[in-house]
């Protein structure tokens, strides 16, 4: 049975809404480092923490918390290319994820997309994606943010 999910969020964000659209991807009592955390919470049954990444644009070269590689069923600390990831994006879903990434990157905006994935291991899924660019020295040089399981429609 494939795992469906009721109203799929995509869109792109201000960067000055940064602060909002981490603080909705967290999870109670998770501090990420990228987002206030909620103390004395713990999280809602069926939820994992969100995991941290990062892609550097110079060479596509991803950071991962342990969290991320068991979004996609794999090893955790696996050398894994971003082609090889975003080969792990069903086809709707990895077109929606390049169109908003080539925006955010152009624009300096982030985005927020709900994303069906087929792991390495198991069944398709749905991930929450939300990224933010940055920049140093007033170019873009990496897209960070949270990748979180989004729970199956009852």
């Amino acid at each position: 049975m494939r795992h469906t999910h009721p109203l799929p969020i995509h869109h792109s964000w201000p960067l000055y809404e940064r602060a909002r659209h981490f603080e909705l991807g967290q999870l109670h009592d998770y501090d990420a480092g990228l987002a206030v955390a909620d103390a004395g919470r713990s999280l809602p049954p069926g939820l994992a923490r969100p995991g941290e990444w990062s892609c550097e644009l110079a060479d596509n070269r991803l950071t991962w918390s342990r969290e991320v590689y068991a979004i996609f069923g794999l090893p955790d600390g696996a050398r894994v290319s971003r082609d090889e990831t975003v080969a792990l994006y069903c086809e709707g879903s990895r077109a929606a994820m390049e169109s908003l990434r080539a925006y955010a990157i152009r624009h300096r905006r982030g985005f927020t997309l709900d994303a069906e994935i087929a792991p390495v291991t198991g069944a398709r899924r749905w991930m929450r994606l939300i990224a933010a660019p940055v920049w140093e020295g007033g170019e873009i040089v990496r897209l960070q943010g949270l990748k979180m399981l989004v729970p199956a429609a009852a």
